[in-house]
């Protein structure tokens, strides 16, 4: 049975199975993106299942997604991340099984680490079952910028390539992603869908404005995308704005390092750190802040990267300083979001100073949020991503009805 919108395709009883170690209510990008595309589909008709991980003491109970959600016990480092080889091997071995012995899907999405996709082409391959692989980010490339041996880089590589490769199709967030996957897979089943928001979360609330300067980094820190260039910004900030506030709020490996910097700086009282948060208090701070803070460091391999941080923050309102390259940088100055400076310390103060200068205007914060739903709305980027199901969902045709798989 077709639907009415012919976009979605033939998703009418189609059981499609998403696999990943992060999802709501984890507040990321892909936990973000993973479910918005969940809904989607069901809203389409298809029957929906998440693999996934058990959440953080903290986030437990938190959140709810259309479809149904399972999930598994895994390793986490000490910011409670699934983040590390063996990290990713405690759910990526279950997840062979879990894929291998479930109902057989008509279709498994899969978000990365490589090693994620690379169980899920063997497990499909055994049962029959295509897959489209989630590329938000080349993993291979980043393990290269972080001073990973050469040894490791390339077994990373091979093992993306070969799980990119064996997908029916690929879902790139970036056109740099998508150029790159293209390179690795060596063939042409790519659609470039950019990340969104949401902006039911992440939403304007004037009268949530901090009434001294503020400015707020949300989300992941990792030593590819320099957050420190904020801290040492905000030390020459400081000095002449001394009720100037600086927060953190997320978590990442280079989490600890960024408060070991603010302590040597001697900002352990004025730079705040909070760790992950539900997403609707990550909206929070961004609405309390005057300047919400992004930064991608330069010649690392991720010059092609879009940080989903930027989208948050627009959504709220709120203008962007962005320190470093990439196609942000061209959204955020081509529309007046906010100000683009190089990965430096010296240029970042001088944006922070402009930026506490006087308090956002609330017609500045209203036309923000305008371009933000109006261009990276999270339901028009899960719209898309379901589209390119629903094109599979054409050439693939659905399971018989009531044929089982295994055990769970």
């Amino acid at each position: 049975m077709r639907i009415a919108d012919s976009s979605h395709g033939t998703l009418e009883r189609m059981r499609i199975t998403v696999v990943s170690r992060i999802f709501l209510p984890e507040p990321a990008a892909a936990s973000f993106r993973l479910d918005a595309l969940v809904r989607s589909l069901g809203v389409a008709g298809a029957k929906v299942t998440v693999l996934t991980t058990t959440p953080p003491p903290h986030l437990r109970g938190d959140g709810a997604s259309t479809g149904r959600v399972r999930r598994w016990p895994v390793l986490r480092d000490k910011t409670g991340y699934v983040r590390g080889y063996l990290q990713y091997l405690s759910f990526d071995v279950p997840a062979f099984f879990r894929v291998l012995m479930s109902r057989r899907p008509d279709l498994v999405v899969v978000e990365p680490p490589p090693t994620t996709g690379a169980v899920v082409r063997l497990a499909c391959a055994l049962r029959r079952v295509p897959y489209v692989y989630y590329a938000a980010d080349v993993w291979s490339d980043a393990a290269a910028s972080t001073g990973a041996p050469g040894v490791i880089v390339g077994i990373v590589r091979r093992v993306e390539a070969w799980a990119l490769r064996g997908a029916t199709a690929v879902i790139a967030v970036t056109q740099g992603v998508a150029d790159r996957v293209r390179d690795l897979a060596g063939h042409e089943r790519i659609a470039f869908v950019p990340n969104g928001i949401d902006t039911a979360i992440f939403d304007l609330d004037p009268a949530a404005l901090s009434p001294s300067p503020l400015a707020v980094y949300v989300g992941t820190t990792s030593e590819w995308q320099g957050a420190d260039v904020f801290i040492r910004a905000f030390a020459r900030v400081v000095e002449s704005v001394p009720e100037a506030g600086l927060v953190f709020v997320g978590q990442g490996s280079a989490w600890e390092a960024l408060r070991a910097l603010a302590r040597q700086l001697g900002l352990a009282e004025a730079v705040r750190f909070v760790p992950t948060v539900p997403p609707e208090d990550a909206a929070a701070w961004l609405q309390r802040s005057w300047v919400a803070l992004v930064s991608m460091r330069p010649g690392v391999g991720y010059d092609f990267a879009y940080p989903t941080k930027v989208n948050a923050a627009l959504a709220t309102g709120t203008p962007v300083i962005y320190a470093g390259p990439g196609p942000a940088a061209e959204v955020i100055s081509g529309s007046d979001l906010g100000w683009v400076v190089d990965h430096d310390e010296v240029a970042v103060a001088d944006a922070l100073r402009a930026a506490m200068s006087i308090p956002p205007r609330p017609d500045r914060a209203r036309l923000i949020r305008h371009w933000a739903t109006a261009n990276v709305a999270m339901s028009a980027s899960a719209a898309r991503a379901a589209a390119v199901v629903s094109r599979l969902a054409d050439r693939h045709p659905v399971a018989a009805p009531g044929e089982e798989g295994g055990a769970r």
